[in-house]
Parts: structure tokens; sequence; C-alpha cells
């Protein structure tokens, strides 16, 4: 999730953990704790931009981490404190709670969580996206209002605990209609009568009403949304996938790597002289109508045998007609 989520969350375990004895300290060293997870972030600067996506919520956002970290982070913290009546187990207590809420809601978005690391599996229900203002705002509120009563009240309790039960209640939520939205899409593939292997589908930005969907159906991919709202069949467009045409690059050590990173959901197309390749994950964006493009797609440099990849970003300068877009369509077909 995004960052001001996470500290939001963050502030939220701190204070159940440890409000009724610091008060609003306890909500900013929970902050602290939300945030760390996110400082893999580094890597971006520090190596090449595979390795940097393959590190991206791993270590730091798995359970191992949240062990190791917790009472290292706990002990520095009491050594500056010195509270008698909190000590180095409480304050580990803190930021074990607050260093794993923080991958445990990531678990929930599209990218996925390598909460279970060394292993090589990356958790993600694909239930909410990365900002999505219904978690974020009604948990804000709570604790902004929880930091304004007197500590150790339980009026500060409850309204901290409201948020926390809104937002999970919420993310729950997101779960059941995101079956919701599976099925209709199974059932509008078996009226088309299309065939296929695979589905995916992931909420468009900030709501979880219109949906994103993914199909494998052999030679090509078949991309559409679908709305809650919707009262006409769901429309697929095709994008053929062209292995033949990229096979020779396709089996190199380096895209092998994207491939991974993006399970399997890929296109790969020729730009002149260079080859692009669209992690199909996190759908389109459409900017210019004529020419959507995919969010995440990587430009690939081959050099002395070495597959080089610099992530390219779509344009974002005419964002005020994405989002006009997203509202309408997000209204029904």
């Amino acid at each position: 999730m995004d960052s001001l989520t996470q500290i939001v969350l963050g502030a939220a375990v701190g204070e159940a953990v440890l409000g009724k004895k610091i008060g609003n300290r306890a909500m900013l060293w929970g902050a602290v704790a939300g945030t760390i997870p996110d400082l893999d972030i580094v890597w971006r600067y520090l190596t090449d931009t595979i390795t940097a996506t393959e590190m991206h919520r791993g270590f730091s956002h798995s359970i191992v981490f949240s062990i190791l970290a917790a009472p290292l982070l706990g002990w520095l913290v009491h050594q500056l404190k010195k509270r008698s009546d909190v000590g180095w187990q409480g304050w580990s207590k803190l930021f074990f709670w607050g260093l794993f809420t923080h991958p445990l809601l990531d678990a929930f978005t599209t990218w996925g969580t390598q909460i279970f690391w060394p292993f090589n599996w990356r958790v993600a229900f694909n239930s909410i996206f990365v900002i999505d203002p219904l978690y974020t705002v009604p948990f804000l509120i709570c604790v902004l209002i929880a930091a304004t009563r007197k500590c150790g009240t339980l009026s500060r309790k409850r309204t901290n605990n409201l948020g926390i039960y809104i937002s999970t209640a919420y993310l729950l939520l997101t779960v059941v209609i995101k079956y919701i939205a599976h099925q209709k899409v199974v059932q509008n593939l078996e009226q088309q009568q299309i065939a296929y292997t695979q589905i995916s589908t992931r909420p468009a930005p900030m709501n979880t009403v219109l949906w994103n969907i993914n199909v494998d159906a052999g030679e090509n991919y078949l991309i559409g949304d679908y709305s809650l709202l919707d009262s006409k069949p769901i429309t697929f467009k095709a994008y053929p996938k062209k292995r033949s045409e990229s096979e020779a690059l396709i089996n190199t050590s380096e895209v092998q790597r994207l491939i991974t990173i993006s399970e399997g959901w890929y296109i790969l197309e020729r730009n002149q002289n260079e080859w692009i390749y669209n992690d199909l994950r996190f759908g389109l964006i459409t900017i210019d109508p004529d020419n959507p493009q995919f969010v995440f797609r990587y430009m690939l440099e081959e050099n002395n045998g070495t597959i080089t990849a610099t992530e390219d970003r779509p344009d974002t300068s005419n964002m005020d007609a994405v989002l006009g877009n997203l509202w309408t369509r997000i209204k029904g077909n």
C-alpha cells in the first residue's frame, strides 16, 4: 500500500500496543515501524533494475525480518527512552506488530509480498489497489481523533480500535467483491464461448467497483474490465503473445527473471530497434485512446550478450483525463 496508509496502520498498531502507557509517542513509533519495510526501495539506487524489482517486498516484508528486527529496534529505542514501565520487551512488541502488519496488508495488493521469505513465493490476493481512499480515509480519521483523546481513556482505545475494525472489515470485503467479479468474468467467458487457461482479476485504481481483467486464451491475452454497475456483457480486446518472434530473447536469463516477476503475464514487443517487456499484471493506462500503454514496462537493451532493463513509466501529465475516464467507466457500461 502507499506510504500514508502504512503510516496510519503503523500508528494504530502502536497505539493498540503501547498507547495506554506512552500516549501519542506510541503512534509515532508505530508509524516509524510501519514505514521501515519500504526502505527496500534503496535497492533502486544500489543495483540494476531487475535485481531491485526482485528484492522489492522481499526480505524486509517477511516474517523472518519482523522477528529479527523487532528485538533489535526495541532494544535501541529502550536505550534512548529508558522507560522501565515499557522495557525493551514492550518496544519489541510494538515494532514486531508494526513491521508485520505492513506486509500483511501489502499481501492483499497486486504486487505480492514474500511474507515467507526465503521461500520464493509471493502472496498476492489482488483484492485492493495500492491507493484506496475507502480503506485509508476512515482509518486516518479514527487515528487522528484518538490522538486528541486523553491517554489511557476508554474513549481513546475505542476510537483507535474502531479504525482498525473498519479498515479490516473493508479489506475482507474486497476479497468477497473480488470473488463476485471473478465469477462474473467466468460467466461472460462461457457465454461468449471463449476458451481460456487462466484468469487474473484486480481492482482498478482507487476503488473496488471496477475490476481489470487478464485472460490467457492461448495465442492471445484478452484484456477487459468489469464494473459492478455494468448492464452489458464484458468486452475483451485481444493482444497477441507473439512468442515465436521473441523466442531468442525469452530464453535469456534476464528476461526469464522478468517473466518470474510478472508470474508469466507478459508481452514482448519490438519498437524499431529496441524490445519492450510489458508486465500485464497492472493493466493499461489510456492517456491516448489510440495508443494505450501498459503501466509497468521495461525497455530492454542488449550489450555484449547482457540484457539491461530500464523501467519506462507512462507519461502522467494528463492524469485529469485518465481519472475522468476511470470515473465514467466505474459508473457502468
